[in-house]
């Protein structure tokens, strides 16, 4: 039984998959690697991933689908997960050798512990082209770090502080007993892999490594704000997607509840800020109808983020105010080192 399989989505990645499949069989015979043609068809990712699955048998298969998008791609490779444990890896992204000798290591401890951990969290690298100082995101000021804990022994995350598809390897069975099945043909489903299975976590655990080297600087690439502002209504479908999911959770432990709304208004934030963005009177129509379109849903979740100092900033009212918006979100990118 593998420790971890790792899906890594690829279309049209002949240009950088290498070095992402390359990081990833430094773990061994410990870990599958899945790597997912998503339907390419520009260049040559089928035939290199046929050819890593040749030349290692035993720890990487290739599979060949029709184009589904990455949330297609992320479903196929859980689909075929054999592991205890389950990551994804974007192609052109890569994770730090010595950081997975202690993922790996970890986990293994865990199997053979006597008690199951739902999540692993690690740190994430902003791999940021032309940044001379890379940013990492860490969690030693809310997560106990190097045991296992549930949600009673966590503290909140800081504003800055945000938890991504790059921080999480869950546990296979949890994923699939939670039903996820991210939107097939729509960008920005990983934000709804680092939403939708919290509900159901039970128990955590944090290594402090970092581990995941998230690659930014590629015109092309769905975070540019550019893309992002011509896909904006794909980011809106996903952020709807997570309010209606939101509102029908019962039940959940305090300190759970306070991270699912920590994880949506950040969603709410980045939605809000692209459509000012935008500068359309479309735009700034389907603002208003995004936060109608919670306030209809879960209102006392409303109340807490848009009342909330991100909220307040993101609904200053005129002109003056959306400048002033979009002026702490640039000092926020400055600052953060993210996009």
């Amino acid at each position: 039984m593998k420790i971890l399989s790792v899906a890594v989505p690829c279309y049209n990645s002949e240009a950088y998959m290498r070095k992402c499949i390359d990081s990833l069989l430094t773990g061994g015979e410990d870990v599958e690697i899945l790597i997912v043609d998503d339907g390419s068809v520009k260049d040559a990712t089928p035939e290199i991933a046929d050819e890593y699955a040749e030349k290692y048998p035993t720890i990487v298969k290739a599979i060949h689908q029709e184009n589904k998008g990455h949330g297609g791609a992320v479903n196929t490779g859980l689909e075929h997960a054999t592991g205890l444990y389950f990551k994804v890896v974007d192609s052109d992204d890569w994770v730090n050798e010595e950081a997975y000798r202690e993922i790996l290591k970890t986990l293994g401890e865990i199997i053979r512990g006597p008690r199951n951990v739902d999540v692993l969290f690690s740190n994430y690298v902003y791999e940021k082209e032309g940044a001379e100082k890379k940013r990492v995101m860490r969690y030693t000021k809310s997560f106990p770090v190097g045991r296992i804990f549930g949600w009673d022994e966590m503290k909140r995350l800081g504003p800055s502080h945000y938890v991504l598809m790059h921080s999480l390897i869950f546990r296979t069975e949890l994923l699939r007993e939670c039903g996820l099945k991210l939107p097939e043909h729509t960008f920005y489903v990983d934000n709804l892999f680092a939403f939708i299975p919290f509900p159901s976590v039970k128990t955590m655990y944090y290594l402090d490594v970092n581990f995941y080297r998230y690659y930014i600087g590629r015109a092309d690439q769905s975070v540019n704000e550019t893309v992002m502002i011509g896909r904006l209504d794909q980011q809106l479908r996903v952020n709807r997607q997570m309010i209606e999911f939101m509102s029908e959770q019962k039940g959940m432990k305090p300190n759970q509840r306070e991270f699912m709304i920590h994880s949506l208004t950040i969603i709410m934030t980045v939605s809000s800020i692209m459509l000012i963005r935008s500068g359309t009177e479309e735009s700034l129509y389907k603002k208003r109808e995004l936060w109608e379109y919670l306030k209809k849903h879960d209102f006392t979740v409303f109340l807490r983020i848009r009342w909330g100092l991100v909220g307040s900033a993101m609904n200053l009212p005129g002109k003056g105010g959306r400048k002033l918006s979009v002026y702490g979100y640039k000092l926020c990118q400055k600052i953060y080192g993210f996009n």
